[in-house]
């Protein structure tokens, strides 16, 4: 049987890029690293950012979008955005010649993988999770989530692994040094999950966990990995994987 391989190049409010291996198709989702840093980052893991067949775009926040003109120009990728997606770019990306626009809410194909794209009530124009199916397998991108919103944990539930927004730790984010406007947004219901939003979702999953979680997009200053772990952890058992994707540095490989 074919694998499912994935790892983060990475996740965080400096820059995001997730890789995604299934069978003979490869997958980056995100943009908001350089494309020196995602070149050397996959040839840690014995990938080549050109041999990817699809980059596929979440929201229009700078973090996720920032290098997405490099990428194609560079490594000739073409690119899947949402329209109001595109129209809300923060940033001119230049020219692109294969860009290829999906609606919120539809399948993309690619082969025999499909990516399942969730509309979501992030405080961006347009935004989407993701769930990439391969062979009976599902994995899920669940960042930049707004909220825990309908239907969240049933879909948690459905899936063999996940990254999962764990944002903040409420206590640091009240007591941090963030403007009230900013903690109000982040907390608000267009803003980032917490660790223990994320910890309540895993919990309602029962017995149908996922294999494994990567605690991802987590805040530098209102969040520590060790404690997003933990938290996940105290939720549903010590001895549950609970992986991490770093907001400075390229993850191991994970296998779904």
């Amino acid at each position: 049987m074919a694998r499912m391989l994935t790892f983060s190049l990475q996740s965080g409010s400096n820059g995001n890029a997730i890789y995604v291996e299934a069978g003979a198709t490869r997958l980056l989702f995100d943009a908001g690293i350089s494309g020196a840093q995602a070149q050397q980052r996959m040839q840690r893991h014995g990938r080549n950012v050109r041999d990817v067949d699809a980059l596929i775009i979440s929201h229009d926040h700078i973090d996720h979008v920032r290098c997405m003109g490099v990428y194609q120009r560079k490594f000739n990728i073409p690119i899947y955005i949402t329209q109001p997606t595109y129209r809300a770019l923060p940033m001119d990306p230049g020219r692109l010649k294969d860009l290829r626009f999906f609606r919120a809410g539809d399948p993309l194909t690619f082969g025999a993988v499909t990516v399942r794209t969730i509309p979501t009530p992030h405080d961006a124009k347009d935004g989407v999770a993701f769930v990439v199916e391969f062979e009976g397998r599902r994995l899920g991108i669940l960042t930049d989530l707004g909220h825990a919103f309908d239907g969240l944990a049933e879909l948690l539930a459905t899936l063999d692994a996940a990254y999962l927004e764990c944002n903040y730790d409420p206590h640091m984010l009240e007591t941090g040094p963030y403007p009230w406007p900013v903690k109000q947004r982040i907390k608000g219901p267009g803003g980032h999950l917490s660790n223990d939003d994320s910890a309540v979702l895993l919990k309602r999953c029962g017995c149908r966990l996922p294999r494994w979680i990567a605690v991802s997009h987590l805040s530098e200053e209102n969040n520590v990995p060790q404690l997003a772990i933990d938290v996940q952890r105290s939720a549903v058992g010590q001895f549950y994987p609970v992986h991490w994707a770093s907001r400075y540095d390229v993850s191991e490989v994970f296998e779904v």
